[in-house]
């Protein structure tokens, strides 16, 4: 995989450089409420920028459905790229048409353009290879050279990931070099003992990657919604919480592997419960209570995790050399429910190990609950291509940029 300092190497000068960036953040309105993901580009830009390329980075944002969706438009995301590396981008408002063109044409060395959302052409995603070569192909016009650094989208097969790399001269930007090699941290000659911890809601979401792990990690603690259905497949009473019955086999099969490897399973000893489930936009004080997590009540559900286990998670990651988290303990985004996904990241913080933060409401968590990046080893910026990465799946969009 040939890196953007070999590329740079070779000559940027004056060439259009297309950059897949991953810009992806979340809005309300339009105001950017997390720029995580547009700070991890900007090394990437400006490093091409100093080189004199004429810049033009691409994205999706949301899931529109093919088709141009305001409440979906990477404007905002132009304007905070352009403050943060403290110049002018220019913005097409469309993606290959008669904006995008002209946008790209007018560029000068050392200058950045961004394109309209890209899953605003059906191309971007289609499933039919010649729909999505088609779309490439009008990318391809735009550039003489590629760039791929939108981590959070490598494990999809979309046109911009990994059509377009087929058609231009490429290599990988730092973000992805920097996503890569941190995962390979978790995967080869991995530093004991390695704890992972996995939350979020649906243990469905998260079955391959525990596959996977079950046969590296020395113990996996499990929180967030899918730990009812952990609970309930030990036969605990889970009242009204996110439970996927269906997926009890599984788990059941999960939870008998560990104990004959040796894997330690480790699970919620108590929770936070309500009757109700909280009004996240008003954030007001809410009735819960804290319950033995064998002792559940009918008709209320778990929202987080108590503190005795919020201690004996810490405790577990004490130690732990190598942590890999994905998944919030609870509804982090209400204070009377952020507290388990709070005590994991100050665990990380307080480790002396390598901590990884594998993307999406992880990362989401550590920057609402306030914490310093810079506390942890590495905070992904993706998380779906960080849990497909530890499944052991070829992503398409670095099998793109294979030489």
């Amino acid at each position: 995989m040939k890196t953007i300092d070999e590329l740079i190497a070779e000559g940027v000068t004056g060439k259009r450089v297309f950059v897949r960036a991953d810009l992806n953040v979340p809005l309300s309105g339009t105001t950017i409420t997390d720029d995580g993901r547009i700070r991890a580009v900007q090394p990437t830009v400006e490093k091409l920028v100093a080189a004199g390329a004429r810049v033009v980075v691409a994205s999706h944002l949301g899931r529109p459905k093919g088709a141009p969706d305001p409440a979906f438009s990477l404007a905002p995301a132009a304007a905070r790229l352009g403050e943060l590396i403290g110049a002018d981008v220019a913005f097409a408002t469309d993606t290959v048409g008669e904006s995008a063109r002209a946008t790209v044409a007018a560029l000068g060395d050392g200058e950045v353009a961004v394109l309209e959302n890209l899953r605003f052409n059906p191309g971007e995603t289609s499933k039919d290879d010649a729909e999505r070569g088609e779309f490439a192909d009008r990318l391809a016009e735009l550039a003489d050279l590629y760039v791929g650094d939108g981590f959070g989208a490598v494990h999809r097969k979309h046109a911009s990931v990994f059509d377009l790399p087929a058609r231009l001269p490429h290599a990988a930007g730092d973000l992805i070099a920097t996503e890569v090699g941190v995962l390979k941290k978790l995967t080869e000659n991995v530093e004991r003992p390695y704890a992972v911890v996995l939350g979020g809601s649906k243990v469905s979401d998260k079955l391959g990657v525990i596959d996977h792990l079950l046969e590296r990690a020395d113990r996996i603690l499990i929180g967030g919604g899918m730990a009812y259905t952990f609970l309930k497949a030990q036969g605990h009473e889970v009242g009204s919480s996110l439970l996927q019955e269906d997926q009890i086999p599984a788990v059941l099969e999960y939870l008998k592997r560990a104990e004959d490897r040796g894997v330690e399973f480790v699970l919620p000893v108590d929770v936070v419960v309500s009757a109700q489930f909280p009004d996240l936009k008003a954030k007001a004080p809410t009735e819960h209570r804290t319950v033995p997590a064998d002792a559940m009540p009918a008709g209320f559900m778990g929202l987080d995790n108590g503190p005795e286990t919020n201690a004996l998670y810490a405790s577990k990651l004490a130690d732990a050399a190598t942590v890999f988290w994905n998944g919030p303990m609870g509804v982090f985004e209400h204070p009377d429910y952020a507290e388990g996904t709070r005590a994991v990241a100050q665990a990380l913080v307080d480790s002396s190990g390598f901590s990884v933060v594998g993307g999406g409401d992880s990362a989401a968590a550590v920057r609402t609950l306030g914490f310093d990046e810079n506390a942890f080893g590495h905070i992904s910026t993706g998380g779906g291509a960080s849990l497909e990465y530890l499944e052991g799946k070829t992503l398409p969009g670095l099998a793109a940029l294979e030489d």
